[in-house]
């Protein structure tokens, strides 16, 4: 164990180094939510629109960072790098959990910014619970980012395979997750398919810590959903990189 840990601190410093030499990586990675909150939020009803929306976008942008991160092993598969990786004493474990737990890093950073850029336009948070989001929300990061990589090792070779998974499944995950509009008013059957989804319980959550409601029924639900997808992808992530070669 303190073997895999050690492997683990080492992998997870390698894969950070560059995040920290090169951070403008993080804030072009804002973009994208930023468009979405100048577009989206005026469309919204309500004074409190912010208060509703500003958490989904945290989500989101976790979603679209920590999906992606596979390409980054993609890259050093098809540079030969990951061979390199493999040939090394390190264990393989360690390998997969080391890259998954970067990905909180990166999190935190872009959700100080969101908040940082919207509370001057009238978005309020409770300090605790929204320290309490970020931590259910790493755990969800932790999970997804391993479940890209084991879709990069799947993938190999065939970056399309990759890149073609990866959007085909992202767009109806945060369609079905209400991040952008309230599903609560939809169809019988997108009710149906939004319940089988966990980003959905995520987002709930944290959208009640954000705004102080710490023990609700929708906080439980997303500590479970964050915990479940981060202990599959760990799982899975884990018996592909024993796999690889």
């Amino acid at each position: 164990m303190t073997t895999l840990i050690t492997d683990t601190r080492t992998v997870f410093s390698r894969e950070l180094r560059p995040v920290l030499r090169d951070p403008f990586t993080i804030i072009f990675s804002m973009v994208q939510p930023l468009v979405f909150l100048a577009l989206f939020a005026p469309l919204l009803p309500g004074a409190d629109a912010l208060q509703w929306f500003v958490p989904g976008i945290i989500v989101m942008s976790c979603l679209f960072a920590s999906s992606m991160t596979g390409s980054n092993l993609l890259f050093e598969i098809q540079t030969g790098s990951h061979e390199r990786m493999l040939v090394t004493p390190l264990r393989r474990p360690a390998l997969l959990i080391g890259r998954a737990l970067k990905e909180i890093v990166p999190m935190f950073a872009q959700a100080a910014l969101i908040v940082a850029v919207c509370v001057p336009f009238g978005f309020r948070f409770n300090l605790a619970g929204a320290l309490l989001g970020l931590v259910v929300l790493a755990t969800f990061c932790i999970g997804l980012g391993a479940l890209s990589y084991t879709l990069a090792l799947a993938a190999k070779n065939q970056e399309w395979l990759f890149w073609t998974v990866q959007q085909t499944l992202i767009f109806p995950l945060l369609l079905l997750a209400g991040v952008l509009l309230p599903i609560e008013n939809g169809p019988g059957w997108l009710r149906a398919l939004a319940k089988g989804n966990p980003l959905s319980y995520v987002v709930d959550a944290e959208r009640s810590l954000f705004n102080g409601d710490i023990w609700t029924s929708a906080t439980v639900s997303g500590v479970v959903a964050a915990a479940a997808v981060a202990a599959l992808g760990l799982w899975a992530g884990v018996r592909a990189m024993r796999r690889s070669d």
